[in-house]
């Protein structure tokens, strides 16, 4: 009597087992229904930058010492001082170019100092060659003064040689004033091109000075992105002048610039809240606010077609771990439900046009039906099913782990 009421007892037991439905097959993870506030939020990620810094460019150097080229660089995020050196440039073609233009100045030194010791020689020669044409100038005038007893013929002969000789005094007088013109010309020209030598040493020195960049006042230097290569500048690199590639921030104004898709831009607007946390102390958060929304969209990288829009947002206050060209995440608050209850996204799942949970109830879990609301990234809004501190799966809890894993593979 006594066996047959133990398998009574046992058949009662599954019985009851089957008809509590489907029993759960593995250890199942539990959310909890929460009343409070809900944050409607967006998240995306920054960078920080300072709002006030002064840019380091490249120096503007002659098209005839070639390319910059990096030969010494700070440390990027390095500390300095007020006349430390920043960024050093290949001096070679510079150094060059002095050596040439000492050379071309000495040689013309040399030619100058030839060329007036030729114009002299030359002008000693010019008033000899006067003299000697004034002396047969005097000679003719006196024959001529002393021919007054002499022939009509021989006074006539006396004559002709005296203006001759005039003729040529005059034009040995011409000579040495157009001798004197040239020469001052030449060495108006000399000095002119010795001046452009000069020039161009002058240069070729400021040019020299121009490749060590020194910081003109002290800050953190923040090292800019070659845009052909996307890296920050390094040694080795070549830039043109003119090109941004040391930012010295003002640490105390700080933003952050994210860039949002043109499906959620419509939700950001100025004055949203923003919670900052640097990827690099993750255990940080800032606040800021909203500053500015771009009215024009840009290409997100390169020539992708994806259309995203930069948002700034200011930063208050500052702090040692949080410097320009740190990655930040940046959680934009869009708006906050007040007194609602809300679960876990994850435990609401859909079944046609309808949703449900799974509750936890004293003998497993049971399928019920609810009706939700707005919802962020992480949670959802439960108007109507659910009672505040119910437990509910956060997966279903009647799927095997071997079809819990396809399912899995089946999302990704």
């Amino acid at each position: 009597m006594l066996k047959i009421c133990k398998i009574g007892v046992l058949l009662v037991l599954v019985t009851l087992f089957y008809s509590c439905g489907k029993k759960e097959t593995q250890e199942v993870p539990l959310g909890t229904v929460t009343r409070g506030t809900l944050y409607l939020d967006l998240y995306e990620e920054g960078e920080v930058e300072a709002i006030n810094s002064i840019s380091i460019t490249a120096p503007a150097i002659s098209w005839r010492y070639g390319n910059l080229k990096i030969t010494q660089i700070v440390k990027d995020g390095a500390e300095v001082k007020a006349g430390d050196t920043l960024i050093v440039f290949d001096p070679s073609e510079v150094q060059k170019g002095i050596v040439e233009a000492e050379s071309r100045l000495e040689i013309s030194k040399a030619e100058l100092e030839k060329m007036i010791a030729q114009q002299e020689s030359d002008m000693e020669e010019l008033k000899a060659d006067y003299e000697v044409t004034h002396i047969s100038q005097e000679i003719s005038k006196i024959r001529f003064e002393s021919a007054a007893y002499e022939s009509e013929i021989k006074k006539k002969e006396i004559k002709l040689n005296l203006d001759k000789a005039d003729i040529a005094l005059e034009k040995a007088k011409e000579q040495i004033n157009n001798r004197q013109k040239i020469q001052k010309e030449e060495i108006k020209q000399k000095n002119l091109s010795m001046a452009q030598d000069r020039g161009r040493l002058d240069e070729a020195h400021e040019t020299l000075e121009k490749l060590f960049v020194v910081t003109p006042s002290p800050g953190i230097a923040i090292i800019s992105r070659n845009w052909s290569s996307g890296n920050k500048f390094q040694i080795g690199d070549q830039c043109w002048s003119g090109f941004p590639l040391i930012q010295l921030p003002d640490l105390s104004a700080l933003k952050a610039t994210v860039k949002i898709n043109e499906v959620d831009i419509a939700k950001i607007t100025k004055g949203l809240r923003v919670e900052i946390k640097p990827d690099a102390f993750s255990d940080s958060i800032f606040h800021g606010t909203v500053n500015s929304v771009a009215n024009l969209a840009v290409n997100k990288e390169g020539s992708t077609k994806i259309k995203v829009f930069p948002v700034e947002i200011l930063i208050n206050g500052t702090n040692e771990n949080l410097l320009p060209g740190l990655t930040v995440s940046c959680r934009i608050i869009l708006d906050q439900i007040d007194d609602v209850l809300y679960v876990p996204l994850d435990a609401v799942k859909l079944e046609g046009d309808k949703q449900y949970v799974y509750k936890k109830t004293s003998g497993g879990y049971e399928k019920t039906e609810v009706e939700t609301g707005a919802n962020n990234s992480d949670y959802v809004v439960i108007t109507k099913g659910l009672n505040e501190k119910d437990k509910i799966a956060l997966i279903d809890p009647f799927v095997k782990k071997d079809e819990k894993k396809k399912e899995s593979a089946k999302e990704k």
